[in-house]
């Protein structure tokens, strides 16, 4: 078991908060204002699901971002996409940090405060999903990167949206607006963004209410399909992922 005190403070990509009726808010952030993607953070966010899921005081978990967006920027630094040990460590951690959200078996709440341009499966594996009018949804670095979208994008927006459109958006970086995602299934609730926490909060307050035994096994048995989803093909994406990045590194290379 891991006890708050000891991982709150630990990630300085991720503001940690929690009620006392046990509704942990993580906001993810680049020195406080909206998140910059990296090998670090792909790194860190590994351990930080892991030590939010093996807490046995969080009730609920809201997760958003800083600023005015949620995930929209990466960054190439402490990737290294271009050797087998380098992209070995992005391959263990493309996974992990999927299973480890899963592993959390408490109800999550994703309350998207701006666009979403990559890692959208984080939001797409929260039970219940809050966006704002501003919220864009896309995926797209892995085709300005020239590799293969195979860390779960191309099996979480098939699942939620759809087969025909999930493929369309993906092959066409399509950008899906907060209305549309929301009358695609992929959004619960469309809030101004001054209202979006104090909605997710509202959420929140009302599941920790409810028997711990209740809302963690709510979400184990709310998740079973994704978990099946992501253990099956996870592993075949990110291999597929790091042979067109290998291609690309044979290309680029003078």
């Amino acid at each position: 078991m891991t006890r708050f005190e000891k991982y709150r403070d630990a990630f300085p990509n991720a503001r940690l908060t929690r009620s006392k009726t046990g509704v942990l808010e993580v906001v993810l952030h680049t020195d406080g204002g909206a998140l910059v993607f990296n090998g670090h953070t792909h790194e860190q966010f590994v351990d930080l699901f892991h030590a939010i899921g093996s807490d046995p005081d969080n009730r609920v978990v809201i997760l958003t971002g800083s600023g005015d967006a949620f995930m929209e920027t990466i960054s190439p630094e402490g990737f290294d996409f271009f050797t087998p040990q380098g992209y070995d460590k992005i391959f263990r951690e493309g996974k992990k940090v999927l299973m480890n959200i899963l592993d959390i078996e408490v109800p999550m709440i994703a309350a998207v405060n701006g666009p979403v341009r990559l890692h959208s499966e984080y939001i797409l594996l929260a039970d219940i999903v809050l966006a704002t009018p501003a919220t864009v949804f896309q995926d797209k670095p892995h085709f300005e990167f020239g590799i293969v979208p195979g860390d779960s994008i191309n099996l979480l927006w098939q699942e939620v949206i759809g087969t025909i459109r999930g493929r369309y958006f993906i092959l066409t970086r399509q950008e899906l607006d907060a209305e549309t995602a929301k009358e695609w299934g992929a959004v619960n609730e469309i809030v101004p963004a001054g209202q979006l926490l104090a909605r997710a909060h509202e959420i929140a307050e009302g599941l920790a209410k409810l028997p711990p035994l209740t809302t963690r096994y709510t979400r184990i048995a709310l998740t079973q399909k994704l978990r099946r989803i992501i253990d099956e093909g996870i592993g075949y994406g990110l291999a597929l992922e790091g042979i067109s990045a290998a291609d690309v590194a044979r290309r680029t290379t003078p």
